[in-house]
Formats: C-alpha cells, sequence, structure tokens
C-alpha cells in the first residue's frame, strides 16, 4: 500500500511563521523530541519518501512505531496551528471566550464570567456570529439564575428572552438564505448555464422566493449579501447581464460597508467580484472589467483573503478572467503567455486547485491555443478536459468540449480520426437528458465538411452551416454554445478565407 502523504501535505503547506511557531512551542517542552527529526526530514523533501526517512533513522527506536509517531506529530502541528491562529478569525476568538467563560463559572468566578461574556457578545454581534450567540445567551441566563440565588434582581429575564429570540429569528433567516443559495449554486455546479426547463423551472421559484424578491426581509448582513448574489446568479441564468452586474455589486458594496463581514466572507466577495467582471466583459465595457481584474488581484494583501484556500481561488479567478478578457478581443499572443504562466501554477498546485477549476482553466487555455492558431497544444488541453473521468460536475464543459475538440481536428486535417471521434461524440450527446438541435447540427456538418475535397464546395457548406445557425441562434438555450466557441467567427473564417483571430477582433471591438 501506497505512504499516506497527509503528513508531507500538512508540513509542505505550512507558513515560514507557522513553522517558526511550531517549533518554538515544541522547545518549551521537555523530554525527547522524535517528532521533531521526523518533521525537520520531511521539510527537506520534495517529494515525500518514506524509506527515506526510515533509512535516515534505522537505529532509533522511535523509527519502530513510525505510524503512531506520524500521528502523534500530526496532531501536534494541529495543535500549534490553533494555538497560532487563535485571534486570526471572530470564530477562533469566540471558542476562546466561551472556554474561558465556562472555566470561570466552574470555578463559581461569576463576575468575572460576566466580564467575559460582555466581551464575547460584542464580537459575535459585530460578526454576526448568531450560533455562537445562542450558546453566549445560555450561559447569560445561567449566571442569571446564580446571581438571582444571590438575591440580585437587577437584570430583567424576559429582555434575555427577548433577545434569544431575535437571535433565533436572524439565525432562521440566515439559514433559509442559505437554503436558496444552496439551490442555485447546485444548478450552476452541475452544468454552468441553465438550458433545460426543469432547470429554468427552478431558477423562476428561487427568483420569485419573497426572500429573494424583497431584500429588505434579509435580517442581517450576511443574509443581505446572499440576497444580492442569489439575484445575480439568476439574472445570469436569463442571460440578464446588466441585471447580473448591478446585483453582483450590491453584495459587494453591502460587504464593503461591513469590513468584518467582508473578512469573514472572502469567497462570496472573490465570486462576486469575478462574475462582475464577467459581465463587464460580455458587455464589451473593457475599461471596467480591467480595473476590476486589478482589484481581483490585489484582494490577497486584505486580512481574510491571506489564507492558502483563499490564493488558490483569486489565482484561479484571476487567470480565468484575464485569459477571457484577452481572448474577447483576440489578443491571442498575450493570452498564450498568460497562458503558459497559469500552467505552469496548475502544476505546482496539484490538487489542490479542485476538479471544476482544473476543468474550466484547460478547456480556456486549449481556446487560447487555438485561437492563436497552435492546434496541436489546443488538442493537448482539450484532451485534459475529455479524459477526466468526471460525470457530474460542469457537464456543459465536457459537452462543448466534444464539439470543440471536432473543430480542433478538423483544423488539424485528421480527418480519418475524425470519422471515429464524431461517432463517438454523437454517442455521447445522444445519453445527454437534453440534446440541443445546434449541437446536432454542427456534428453533422463537420462528419460533411471533413469529406469535402474542394475548396469551393466547402465554403458553401459553411454557408449553409451559418444560415442553419442564425435561425436556431434564435433561441437563446442554443445560443448559449457561444459562450464556450465563437462558432460564428470561426465559420466567417473559413468563408471569407481570414484568421480567426481577426475576426474575434472584429467582434471583440467595443
Amino acid at each position: 500500500m501506497k505512504p499516506s502523504t497527509e503528513l508531507f501535505d500538512l508540513i509542505k503547506s505550512l507558513t515560514k511563521s507557522e513553522k517558526r511557531f511550531f517549533k518554538l512551542s515544541s522547545s518549551l517542552q521537555s523530554g525527547e523530541k522524535n517528532y521533531l527529526k521526523i518533521f525537520d526530514t520531511i521539510e527537506k523533501q520534495e517529494l515525500y519518501d518514506e524509506e527515506a526517512i526510515k533509512d535516515a533513522y534505522k537505529d532509533e527506536t522511535f523509527i519502530r512505531h513510525f505510524p503512531s509517531e506520524k500521528n502523534h506529530l500530526y496532531k501536534l502541528i494541529l495543535k500549534s496551528l490553533r494555538s497560532y491562529h487563535a485571534d486570526n478569525s471572530a470564530s477562533s476568538q469566540l471558542k476562546q471566550e466561551i472556554k474561558n467563560i465556562e472555566l470561570l463559572f466552574r470555578k463559581a468566578l461569576f463576575k468575572e464570567c460576566g466580564k467575559f461574556l460582555k466581551r464575547a457578545k460584542k464580537i459575535a454581534y459585530k460578526n454576526e456570529k448568531f450560533y455562537y450567540l445562542i450558546d453566549l445567551i445560555a450561559w447569560e441566563k445561567m449566571l442569571l439564575d446564580e446571581a438571582f440565588e444571590a438575591g440580585e434582581f437587577d437584570n430583567d429575564l424576559n429582555e434575555i428572552l427577548d433577545e434569544e429570540r431575535k437571535v433565533i429569528e436572524q439565525l432562521k433567516n440566515l439559514v433559509e438564505y442559505q437554503v436558496l443559495y444552496s439551490k442555485i449554486n447546485y444548478l450552476f455546479r452541475l452544468g454552468g448555464v441553465v438550458k433545460s426547463e426543469k432547470e429554468r423551472q427552478m431558477v423562476d421559484e428561487i427568483s420569485h422566493h419573497p426572500l429573494i424578491k424583497d431584500s429588505s426581509l434579509a435580517l442581517s448582513t450576511r443574509a443581505q449579501s446572499i440576497c444580492y448574489y442569489v439575484r445575480g446568479f439568476c439574472c445570469q441564468a436569463y442571460r440578464d447581464t446588466l441585471g447580473s452586474i448591478e446585483n453582483f455589486e450590491k453584495a459587494i458594496e453591502v460587504m464593503d460597508n461591513n469590513p468584518l463581514i467582508k473578512a469573514d466572507l472572502p469567497k462570496r466577495y472573490i465570486r462576486s467580484v469575478t462574475n462582475v467582471i464577467y459581465g463587464y466583459i460580455r458587455n464589451k465595457d473593457y475599461d471596467k472589467a480591467n480595473h476590476q481584474i486589478d482589484v481581483l488581484n490585489g484582494l490577497g494583501k486584505i486580512k481574510g483573503f491571506d489564507t492558502i484556500d483563499v490564493s488558490i481561488l483569486i489565482f484561479f479567478s484571476h487567470s480565468m478572467t484575464e485569459l477571457l478578457f484577452l481572448n474577447r478581443q483576440g489578443r491571442y499572443e498575450e493570452a498564450v503567455e498568460k497562458a503558459e504562466e497559469v500552467a505552469e501554477r496548475m502544476e505546482r498546485l496539484g490538487d489542490k486547485l479542485n476538479k471544476e477549476k482544473q476543468l474550466l482553466l484547460s478547456y480556456l487555455i486549449s481556446y487560447v491555443y487555438f485561437g492563436n492558431g497552435k492546434y496541436k497544444q489546443s488538442l493537448f488541453w482539450i484532451n485534459r478536459v475529455l479524459n477526466d473521468n468526471e460525470n457530474v460536475l460542469r457537464q456543459d464543459i465536457f459537452s462543448y468540449a466534444r464539439i470543440f475538440n471536432l473543430v480542433i481536428h478538423f483544423e488539424l486535417k485528421n480527418f480519418d480520426l475524425l470519422e471515429y471521434i464524431i461517432k463517438s461524440t454523437n454517442r455521447y450527446l445522444n445519453k445527454k437528458p437534453q440534446n440541443f438541435e445546434v449541437e446536432s447540427l454542427l456534428v453533422d456538418y463537420i462528419k460533411r465538411l471533413s469529406k469535402i475535397q474542394n475548396p469551393d464546395d466547402k465554403v458553401e457548406l459553411f454557408k449553409e452551416l451559418k444560415d442553419e445557425l442564425e435561425t436556431l441562434f434564435e433561441n437563446p438555450s442554443d445560443r448559449v454554445i457561444l459562450e464556450y466557441v465563437d462558432f460564428r467567427s470561426w465559420i466567417n473564417s473559413k468563408i471569407q478565407d481570414v484568421p480567426f483571430a481577426k475576426l474575434v477582433q472584429e467582434r471583440g471591438k467595443p
């Protein structure tokens, strides 16, 4: 069995400051510290090599119990990280404060306990930590019982009960908004775009929900940010770009007006900015898009945005928006340079970059190479999408990647291979729950085009394809494919015998 790399991954994720804190904490402990030997050895490794560690310490007694030593070290590192980051977030602070409140209460130090309780509630209210508030109010009622028994009746139980009811109402309200967010997020994670009637009905149900229609029903900043965020996604589903921009900007504004909430919701903030950029690019408002791309890139310097998981999201969102920004303007030489930087970073991140992000970046890199006329590189990256075994996530990418794959092979003049790939593509599309006419039409025409030798006949067939597609594109659901492949520019490039990039540049002008 292959040795687990969990300890290696954890050590490699530590910052210099975290490593320094861990070693300083360890130096304060008495006794033999074999775990530090393991830590130092792993820290120096580029790739995890368990046998090398065992060989290095083969004469040491502790190596006979290596699995338990690894487990012990793993737990010590986590304990050290908890201490190091104890004050880094409101949740961490509140956990510590509640522990302090419990300790003081158990020691009957009720006056001191009350001081900690008051301070903790202030933190919880500022950060809208309703779960913690319910816990804190429970401790407040226990303190009140002690006060009553001591003959002190200064505090009013009814006030505390009213406060509790209000907090419970706010929490319930937030949970309801989170459910609506989860529903719309599920739709977009699954397919990227809303195409079927069933999916449209789900969006209609969410967009017409009273909590989404009326933002004044949001009882907290967190709930309000979700309200506008969900509205933004609903507008995207309806192809309402201006509405999408407006609502995502409102979500950003809500969080900007409450920096504590913004710092606690960095990923929602990043995704809101990213969706605003997508909207600006669709509307060819490139100056605003470029400005927001710079904003996005600078978010890593803000408190709450400096963790590894958030920095990965910033890298992904910045890469996607910048590549799309260059792509929509036909600036493919610049885009290829950027794509090479992105590919290198992707390689370094490995599995830390989740499956969806890998798929989206790989598809866009493939498209960038295609626009630059580098079809072999384009094929390499589209194969990274098609060779993935994912059968649930982002089915829009897999469907359109298969159509795009045919176009790449057509440009490479792999006509013999195309016949086999077309059969495979048709089998895939026929299994899909919704197979739109535009996809079938494109597959059919590419098959016919690959068999024509005469250039003039090919041009005539491209003209036929253009006319049939324009008829289908009157349906917004069929027109969605243009978000993934600019078939208008590609077909016109064949009819007019001009480079694809040139037509993209013309189409991309404001």
